[in-house]
């Protein structure tokens, strides 16, 4: 079984042993892995869509899995009972579908181990989502695959909160672990929003215009207080990650 950089990593940080349901799950290939290299005892696969659960079933047939994984027609966690997954596992969707999903849910998400989270878009949505729903956010990563930048969080059982808002736009746990592929992001980051406000005129714009520049004058601001927050050693005149342990 073979999954994309995205899905390994996303596979990776499930971590409970037990049983996983994989919220739009797709072709079901991240459900067959977790099983098939003893991640999870046994899975649920579920979306919303007949589609996606007719491949996930030749798949899931194909691999010699069917007394192990189940199929279920569901929208979110709808058709999930309290306590008959140890892991929530959801990627490959916005962060304000995750949100939406989780916060429906709210009864079902509280009684998993863990959460283990792949937004597209808006992740600081899921992460005041889950503090929210009485998880803390145990672990987070940023991986580049394919062109584009992905996170991945794992979050358990317990309170936590963050004390400003840009932990929560950016990442604090990013921040703290020094995570170089999250250096990269912002610094792309920041030479997008350098290049847009160069673009625009020194004087004449509208209201409107003016409001964009202001807008990404703070955006750029947050960047630089992210990338002051991020330090590395500096070895031959190249970057070089700090040891996470």
């Amino acid at each position: 079984m073979h999954l994309s950089r995205r899905l390994q990593r996303v596979a990776a940080n499930v971590c409970s042993g037990g049983v996983v349901a994989d919220i739009g799950c797709d072709h079901g290939f991240t459900s067959i892995y977790l099983v098939q290299e003893n991640k999870a005892v046994s899975a649920i696969a579920m979306d919303v869509n007949q589609g996606p659960l007719k491949r996930a079933k030749e798949h899931i047939l194909q691999y010699g899995m069917s007394d192990r994984i189940t199929l279920r027609l569901s929208d979110g966690l709808l058709k999930l009972m309290p306590g008959e997954a140890d892991t929530l596992l959801i990627s490959g969707m916005g962060g304000a579908l995750i949100a939406r999903i989780l916060t429906d849910g709210s009864e079902v998400a509280a009684a998993a181990k863990e959460l283990v989270l792949s937004p597209q878009s808006e992740a600081f949505l899921v992460r005041k989502c889950v503090h929210r729903l009485g998880f803390q956010i145990a672990s987070e990563e940023m991986l580049a695959d394919q062109g584009k930048y992905y996170v991945v969080i794992r979050a358990v059982p317990g309170n936590e909160c963050y004390g400003e808002e840009i932990d929560y736009l950016y990442g604090k746990k990013l921040m703290d672990r020094q995570d170089i592929i999250f250096f990269q992001y912002m610094k792309k980051e920041e030479a997008r929003v350098n290049k847009v406000l160069q673009g625009l005129p020194g004087q004449g714009l509208s209201a409107v215009g003016e409001q964009r520049k202001k807008d990404l004058q703070q955006e750029r601001a947050q960047i630089q207080k992210v990338l002051n927050r991020i330090s590395y050693q500096k070895e031959g005149g190249r970057l070089w990650e700090n040891e996470l342990g």
